[in-house]
């Protein structure tokens, strides 16, 4: 099931809060750099990865449910196989999308999402839609 432009839209523009899970502190990886995007373009991105305390002077949480403040979006960098329980965390606070990132994908996560009435983007770039569909966030 594939999810309109206009709804890409919608959700890039409705979205304020984006915990990035899998967010690496290294550099060179791409968690990083679509984080640091998101961020440059005006989101408030939190980082999740249980392996890191802090990225860019912001505390690393080591899961969504761990987050004290309200998620919109989820973006996932994390293996296919983890998306199930990735969606499942995601359901558990409320966040309105799921957003896995090019080459991550799990039809049956998916669906769990979307019965939960979560908005679910699977194998596709957040930065790269954002740009490619012109958003304006700030």
């Amino acid at each position: 099931m594939s999810v309109s432009d206009r709804t890409l839209c919608q959700i890039l523009l409705d979205t304020q809060t984006i915990a990035v899970v899998g967010h690496s502190d290294k550099p060179t990886r791409v968690s990083y750099q679509i984080a640091q995007f998101l961020r440059q373009v005006g989101y408030r991105v939190i980082p999740v990865n249980p392996q890191i305390r802090e990225i860019e002077g912001e505390t690393c949480y080591a899961s969504l449910r761990e987050i004290p403040e309200r998620v919109d979006l989820v973006n996932v960098f994390r293996r296919s196989e983890f998306l199930a329980e990735i969606v499942e965390e995601a359901i558990a606070i409320n966040a309105a999308t799921v957003w896995a990132q090019l080459g991550i994908q799990d039809e049956a996560a998916a669906q769990t999402a979307r019965n939960a009435g979560i908005n679910t983007i699977m194998n596709a770039c957040i930065k790269i839609e954002y740009q490619r569909l012109g958003v304006q966030k700030r």
